[in-house]
């Protein structure tokens, strides 16, 4: 099983498609819109983390830009209904940061964005998707005012991001463009974790 591929962007075959050479092999990988644009030009070196998907009639090669997109991918395809082609235009409509923001505020309307998705559809996928994402629960006790100093409901959410596999880098950069933006320490745990996925949809 191909994880993941290190070589020169040759072209583009088809809309969704590329073609990348390693080592003298040319591996044809169908990719999202977000991977495609982060691809570049024709001719650049590119490092695609890779899902290896098996039919009984062929074997198609998923290419990511990052490893949280492979992974979201996965997650989707485990949902009821979803097949790589719907999985990928979810992810083609909706980062894997902005799809766990329309979960986490119950947005119908985002799914509802991508081509095919119906509202009986989207709401069946933010039941199945909220379990399979594992969001963190913040219900009673957890979405209630911290009762300390705001660093304890900021480390709250850092453990919060953390889960949903985002990075140190990348926690530490939200919380700071929070802290920028409007300097709401005494915001609840819940009020900064939509805030911080807000800023990590929108990177």
């Amino acid at each position: 099983m191909i994880g993941s591929l290190r070589g020169r962007y040759l072209a583009r075959p088809a809309e969704s498609e590329v073609l990348v050479e390693v080592g003298g092999v040319g591996y044809r990988l169908t990719v999202s819109t977000g991977t495609l644009a982060a691809l570049g030009a024709p001719g650049s070196e590119v490092h695609l983390f890779v899902h290896t998907h098996v039919r009984e009639d062929a074997i198609v090669l998923f290419g990511f830009a990052h490893d949280d997109e492979r992974r979201c991918f996965e997650v989707l395809l485990g949902a009821h209904g979803v097949g790589p082609a719907l999985a990928l235009a979810i992810l083609s409509q909706l980062s894997p940061a902005a799809l766990t923001t329309a979960l986490w505020e119950e947005d119908l309307d985002a799914l509802c964005a991508v081509p095919g998705v119906g509202r009986k559809t989207a709401a069946r996928l933010m039941i199945d998707l909220k379990s399979r994402l594992e969001l963190p629960d913040l219900s009673a006790g957890g979405g209630a005012k911290a009762a300390g100093p705001s660093t304890l409901a900021r480390a709250e959410v850092r453990a919060a991001l953390s889960d949903l596999g985002y990075g140190p880098d990348e926690i530490r950069g939200a919380l700071e463009r929070l802290a920028d933006g409007d300097g709401s320490d005494g915001d609840s745990v819940e009020e900064l974790l939509r805030g911080a996925l807000r800023e990590l949809a929108s990177r």
